[in-house]
């Protein structure tokens, strides 16, 4: 029988998967495009007139479309050969990437190593990228990128890239993506993330995008963190149904009412949009109804009696005080002006103020508050004093008071009395550069009040209170320890606000120089926010020799010098503090000496058995979800890598941040930044 030349038609299934092209030369997700000789193949096998072919005729067909198939398969890019490719869309003025060479693979085969900076691999496959802090500028080439089919997170924050946000749709398998702090900018189409229905992180704060705030967001059923702030969105805010375990809308231009799903979200959320309104906000204008007219009649009558009424009463109090004045006594003091025993000036002139300070300039100066945010409806100092008042807790610095301003918020004011050395133009200076800082785990400074002999810093109230307060306290309060998903949180959360300010403040040494568990404080989330930061520079030196973290560092119990790592040790201590829950500084092992690094030499010594004996190490009254133990033992070597006593030896904050993120909930989470599902438990949010 006559063997036919030209395969029969195929099946219409098998036709459509062997024949496919997409326009870039790709299937789409979930289809392979067959070579044509393996199209061949399944014609001739498919083929209901199989039988008019020769056994040797097929047996030659398929060997030589085998041996076609394979030289195909082996052609098909590599990751390397991707990678390499993404590279070349990037300017890279550092040469940060020079280990992206086709010497090596991203991923040592079989495991999680990467052999390329900025490459996170997992069993051997590439399954994220982390390029942070590079300088990296140009456009991200994600045509190139979805030859990673494993890809799952991708973080360039902190760097150069500008122009439109780049097509994220296409890599519709992506779970984090993190692009703040670069040159972003434009409108970003509703429909651009329609197709990652797993996305649970994104993170475009600090960039220069315009228009409404995506409506595809609203869609994604996996959202949980969600970072827009300091861009300039304009519009309403979208009814967001998800449960976010972070929103950060902040510092846009944001217009109308918050949509009530997102009315429990932490005020700060929302801060910077001056015509935003309604709950967690002031209420909107016109929210409540007026009301009918006959209303609009009585009310004003009953207000009038009521005043009436009222005054009666007051003059009424004030004589029978008058009375009882004297058997008595004074009243007990109930505002912060008594409770802190802070002296307000008395027409113009300060107790203890010096004589250059009478002149009419300097009198409007001595009683205002500075205020270094402008989002913050303003208030005077005789506000504040006058606000009823709680001594919040005493610290080595002195005292913090919560102050409830009529009608507005609680604000928190710490008092400072070994700031003296400092002249006002130096101090109200450094105050501004503090105020310039914003990020989510930072807590920033609202205002502040310069007086020679002390200075008052004003900051919003924090309801959580301190981390210290929940390592050490809790079962004292009858409240559940926090848990490992909240604890990795907050290291990440504390890790990513200690490398901002390293960003922000190059030139500082120690640029926190005081991190310790009470400067840390958790908001509703139970997300981190650092606070006592950027001090050093003006504190009197001999006190802060004698009271900040930063000066009990081994190099400077060593040297007498503090360096660019000091403040990576106070992390690594704190990181231990937070896994251990032992308290660093009154923690002793075997009478070894009352030194903040008795818990690191403790924790260091359980090594000497191996990891089955550092989990002896993790606090007992943390509960321990299935298959998450080498995950918290990895975060205590970290923490151990960072408190290294010789610095050389020591991670820089760089490493230690890259450590950190690499850490996950779990064996085997492929999410990257995971974390409680983050910043609920946080994102990442990056680097």
């Amino acid at each position: 029988m006559q063997a036919s030349h030209c395969p029969p038609q195929l099946p219409r299934t098998v036709y459509a998967w062997s024949t496919y092209a997409a326009p870039s030369g790709h299937p789409p997700k979930g289809v392979h495009a067959a070579p044509t000789s393996v199209r061949y193949i399944l014609a001739i096998i498919m083929s209901p007139n199989r039988g008019s072919y020769s056994p040797l005729y097929i047996t030659l067909v398929v060997a030589v479309g085998l041996f076609h198939g394979t030289i195909v398969t082996l052609s098909a890019p590599s990751e390397s050969d991707v990678l390499i490719a993404f590279k070349k869309s990037i300017v890279d003025p550092k040469n940060a990437l020079s280990s992206w060479t086709g010497s090596t693979k991203p991923c040592v085969p079989g495991s999680g190593k990467a052999n390329w900076v900025g490459v996170l691999c997992l069993g051997g496959s590439v399954w994220g990228l982390q390029l942070e802090n590079m300088g990296l500028s140009g456009h991200i080439d994600v045509d190139s990128l979805t030859g990673l089919p494993a890809l799952r997170t991708l973080s360039v924050r902190n760097n150069n890239f500008d122009g439109p946000l780049p097509n994220l749709g296409k890599l519709g398998m992506l779970k984090s993506v993190y692009l703040s702090n670069n040159k972003f900018s434009g409108d970003i189409p509703d429909d651009t993330f329609s197709d990652m229905s797993s996305l649970k992180k994104l993170h475009l704060g600090g960039n220069g995008c315009t228009g409404h705030i995506p409506a595809s967001l609203t869609k994604l059923p996996k959202l949980l963190e969600l970072g827009l702030e300091s861009n300039k969105f304009s519009g309403p805010i979208p009814d967001f149904q998800q449960k976010l375990q972070l929103l950060d809308v902040s510092n846009n231009a944001l217009e109308g009412p918050i949509p009530t799903s997102l009315a429990t979200t932490v005020p700060s959320a929302f801060s910077g949009n001056k015509a935003l309104c309604g709950a967690p906000l002031s209420p909107c204008a016109g929210s409540s109804t007026a009301g009918s007219s006959h209303l609009n009649v009585i009310i004003p009558v009953i207000i009038i009696c009521a005043v009436f009424v009222i005054l009666g009463l007051v003059v009424g109090l004030r004589q029978w005080k008058q009375k009882q004045s004297s058997v008595e006594g004074p009243p007990l003091p109930s505002n912060l002006q008594k409770k802190a025993n802070f002296q307000e000036s008395n027409n113009g002139k300060q107790q203890g103020a010096s004589p250059d300070s009478s002149g009419h300039g300097k009198k409007a100066e001595s009683t205002k508050l500075s205020f270094v945010r402008d989002d913050r409806e303003k208030f005077e100092l005789h506000d504040l004093l006058k606000s009823s008042a709680e001594i919040l807790g005493s610290g080595c610095f002195g005292s913090s008071y919560k102050a409830a301003l009529v009608g507005g918020p609680a604000m928190v004011v710490k008092r400072f009395r070994q700031m003296n050395n400092v002249g006002r133009e130096e101090f109200q200076e450094h105050m501004r550069r503090i105020g310039r800082l914003s990020h989510p785990n930072l807590l920033s400074l609202v205002a502040f009040y310069y007086r020679k002999e002390e200075k008052l810093l004003v900051y919003d109230f924090v309801k959580r209170g301190s981390l210290a307060v929940h390592l050490h306290s809790n079962h004292a309060r009858g409240q559940p320890a926090l848990d490992w998903p909240t604890r990795l949180k907050i290291v990440k959360g504390v890790a990513r606000g200690l490398s901002y300010l390293y960003n922000e403040l190059p030139s500082l040494i120690t640029p926190h120089g005081h991190l310790k568990s009470s400067n840390v404080l958790l908001n509703e989330s139970f997300e981190p926010l650092l606070t006592d930061y950027t001090l050093i520079p003006v504190i009197n030196s001999e006190n802060a020799q004698d009271l900040m973290v930063a000066y009990k560092s081994p190099e400077y119990l060593q040297s007498k010098r503090i360096t660019k790592k000091t403040d990576v040790w106070s992390l690594g201590i704190l990181i231990l503090e937070i896994m251990t829950g032992k308290l660093p500084a009154n923690f002793l092992q075997q009478g070894k000496g009352n030194t903040e690094d008795d818990l690191a030499a403790w924790v260091r010594s359980t090594t000497e058995a191996g990891d089955v004996r550092l989990t002896d190490a993790l606090d007992k009254e943390m509960s321990v979800p299935a298959g998450s133990e080498n995950e918290m033992v990895k975060l205590l070597k970290v923490g151990l890598g960072c408190c290294e006593a010789d610095p050389d030896k020591r991670f820089d904050m760089k490493e230690a941040m890259e450590q950190i993120e690499e850490v996950r909930e779990k064996d085997g989470d492929d999410d990257f930044f995971s974390v409680r599902s983050s910043r609920g438990g946080a994102d990442e949010i990056g680097i």
